[in-house]
């Protein structure tokens, strides 16, 4: 399998993409301007206690309360209030965590109302992002993620993930982080870290350390609420998690993240840097790699997947439901046990790329076609958990009820990827009523004699529906050659799928996108 990562990054947005064999696995958008990611560490206030939640409010700058249970303090949650307090009080030094007497653990059935007061300090970190109406879910217990690793300050501990299966490997790593570690940091091995070197983990070991003393001295000088620690940038997150040596390409469209990711892969993967390539090409970095043509099909209700099947995606604040459908797969009574594994089968892989692409979390529930055999629904279940198994998020996945539904819960961090795959009409707005079409391409030349004459801009990129730009382009003599002779500028004509059919952009050599909308189609 060939695994690529694709980064578009746009002025107010930044995309990735996974693909896997060419096909869209993974997809990930993320604002330029939003705060909140998971990982994130605050220097919050608490703002309401709730003994009958047993948890609390705390104010960490969102507009909603973040939400913290008493479970989520962490064990050592003692320890850790009593080193921000000596942060806090003596701003000219912060005391060595190396030097911090551990405290005994609080009770695990403990009440918050006996750990926490209003308007204490505390330092939290994002544990998951505002999802609809909720705040941010947060945790005390502070942890640093690196590729191999996991560093975690105020405790003293040693655990090997449980998927690494050998027995000498798991106390060969337990060994050796124990002899490395500094003193009241606790650290959990990744399995990724199964069969590396001393010398690989002492390092990453030695960045996250300095992570933390490089943050945590910014404490006392911090109004609360305040970040503290802003996690890395969502494109080396996700790289950091999902890296392997499958990994043959990874593009990238902006200067900056192109060498961040370089520099990153330099780091975890030396001398594989060359995998980082700059894209340049004319055509939008999506659209080179048929990336928006396979969101525009993976993102509707409906999902067409097989041979005419096709699955129903319904989205509610409880959960989701997902219906499988045969559509013309041929129904006869001989062959309706074979269509109906077949379509399920190729549902159950489907589906596992649904949850991974739209980041689906909490309950789902699917309605697969009803089998008359109990081996059959086995092989369903087993195949089901098959095709998950790449899924790194958390979940579990039930065997068929009798009535013939599938129940998964996937862990959710973040909302759900909801992008709208309908176009509304660029022309009408609307309204139902639009100027000919015929006069679309005297409308744009308007536009361009507007933009050469009124504004002086002689070199820019046109960006319409690839039927237009076809259309635009034609002949020995086409029609944009003689804009550019009549006009005395240079114009490229780029075919850009993300684009209804009469919809356009003009992008000038700077990348940036020149208003020329009409004052009427502005309302």
């Amino acid at each position: 399998m060939i695994s690529e990562l694709v980064v578009d990054v746009q002025p107010k947005e930044v995309s990735i993409a996974v693909l896997e064999d060419k096909n869209l696995v993974e997809l990930q958008k993320e604002a330029r301007n939003v705060s909140f990611a998971v990982g994130d560490i605050y220097l919050g206030k608490v703002k309401k206690l709730m003994p009958g939640l047993n948890a609390a409010f705390i104010d960490v700058g969102y507009k909603k309360d973040a939400f913290l249970h008493y479970l989520d303090l962490g064990p050592n949650f003692n320890t850790q209030q009593k080193f921000l307090k000596q942060a806090l009080s003596d701003q000219k030094k912060i005391p060595a965590i190396s030097k911090v007497q551990i405290l005994p653990e609080i009770e695990k059935d403990g009440s918050i109302s006996n750990v926490l007061k209003v308007g204490q300090e505390v330092l939290v970190q994002i544990a998951k992002e505002p999802i609809s109406t909720k705040g941010p879910r947060l945790t005390s217990e502070l942890s640093f993620a690196g590729r191999y690793i996991v560093l975690i300050p105020f405790a003293d501990k040693v655990s090997v993930s449980t998927k690494i299966k050998s027995s000498e490997e798991r106390a060969r790593l337990r060994q050796l982080i124990q002899s490395i570690k500094p003193k009241n940091f606790s650290v959990i091995v990744r399995t990724s870290s199964e069969g590396k070197r001393v010398a690989e983990l002492d390092h990453e070991l030695k960045t996250l350390v300095k992570r933390w003393e490089e943050n945590i001295v910014k404490v006392p000088k911090l109004k609360v609420p305040s970040i503290v620690y802003e996690e890395t940038a969502r494109t080396v997150a996700l790289l950091r998690d999902i890296f392997n040596p499958s990994f043959q390409n990874i593009y990238v469209n902006d200067a900056d993240v192109y060498h961040n990711i370089r520099d990153y892969v330099s780091l975890i993967a030396p001398g594989r840097e060359e995998i980082v390539q700059r894209y340049t090409g004319e055509l939008p970095i999506f659209d080179n790699f048929s990336i928006t043509k396979q969101i525009k099909s993976l993102f509707g209700r409906t999902v067409t997947y097989k041979s005419g099947a096709y699955l129903i995606i319904e989205h509610t604040e409880a959960m989701h439901v997902i219906d499988v459908n045969s559509g013309n797969r041929s129904k006869g009574s001989d062959a309706q046990e074979k269509t109906a594994i077949d379509v399920n089968t190729a549902a159950a892989d489907e589906i596992a790329r649904q949850l991974r692409l739209r980041d689906m979390g909490g309950i789902i529930v699917v309605d697969f076609i009803d089998m008359a055999e109990a081996a059959n629904r086995q092989k369903l279940f087993e195949h089901m958990s098959k095709a998950m198994v790449n899924d790194r998020a958390k979940h579990n996945i039930l065997p068929l009820s009798k009535f013939g539904l599938m129940q998964i819960t996937r862990q959710r961090v973040r909302p759900a990827m909801d992008v709208d795959t309908t176009e509304s009409c660029p022309t009408c707005f609307g309204t139902g009523t639009i100027k000919p079409s015929i006069l679309f391409t005297d409308n744009l030349e308007g536009k361009i004699d507007c933009l050469v004459n009124k504004h002086n801009v002689k070199k820019f990129a046109l960006h319409v529906h690839p039927y237009v730009a076809a259309f635009v382009n034609k002949g020995l003599y086409p029609l944009s050659m003689k804009w550019k002779l009549k006009y005395s500028m240079s114009m490229k004509v780029i075919p850009n799928q993300s684009l209804g059919f009469l919809e356009y952009k003009f992008i000038d050599s700077d990348k940036n996108e020149l208003d020329m909308m009409e004052e009427k189609e502005m309302k």
